[in-house]
């Protein structure tokens, strides 16, 4: 009797905005992702060069004059962080392309930002990217899939309990 009233946790899952290898966040050469100062979460190194949405959502953040970043709210409330590269937004958006708009619903596997490797690797830019929770609230950690190779919009690489 007494479990009618108990909230039933449901599990959130973030699917891989890219297709690469997923790393433990604490493995990224910046201590701003790796001492989870951003929050918690997981690192990608891609194969490929389009960010999609890994989930069903919201767009609620673009980083307008560098296009290295997106932030995203899922419909059960879980906010994420995609951020390309590590001190990208020194390139002030060259060799980014937004594909998408703040406030665009999107639907898992919608293009959201699209990359030049071979210009950023001119530059000495690594194309690692970090996918960060960024308001964990009333979501709790359950799973980080770590040291996979992952499909975008098809395999998670995190899963959160509310």
């Amino acid at each position: 009797m007494l479990n009618l009233f108990k909230k039933k946790s449901k599990s959130v899952e973030v699917l891989a905005p890219l297709t690469g290898t997923t790393l433990s966040i604490e493995e990224v050469p910046d201590p701003v992702f790796s001492e989870k100062m951003m929050g918690e979460g997981i690192a990608i190194k891609p194969t490929t060069d389009t960010v999609v949405a890994p989930f069903k959502g919201t767009v609620k953040m673009l980083m307008p004059n560098s296009g290295h970043a997106v932030g995203l709210l899922s419909e059960d409330g879980l906010e994420i962080l995609i951020h390309v590269g590590m001190d990208t937004v020194s390139l002030e958006g060259e060799g980014f392309e937004v594909l998408t708009e703040v406030e665009a619903k999107v639907e898992s596997g919608d293009p959201l930002i699209k990359f030049d490797e071979a210009f950023l690797k001119s530059k000495e830019m690594d194309t690692l990217t970090m996918v960060v929770v960024t308001n964990p609230g009333d979501f709790q950690p359950e799973q980080f899939l770590t040291n996979k190779e992952v499909k975008a919009a098809n395999d998670p690489i995190m899963v959160y309990k509310k």
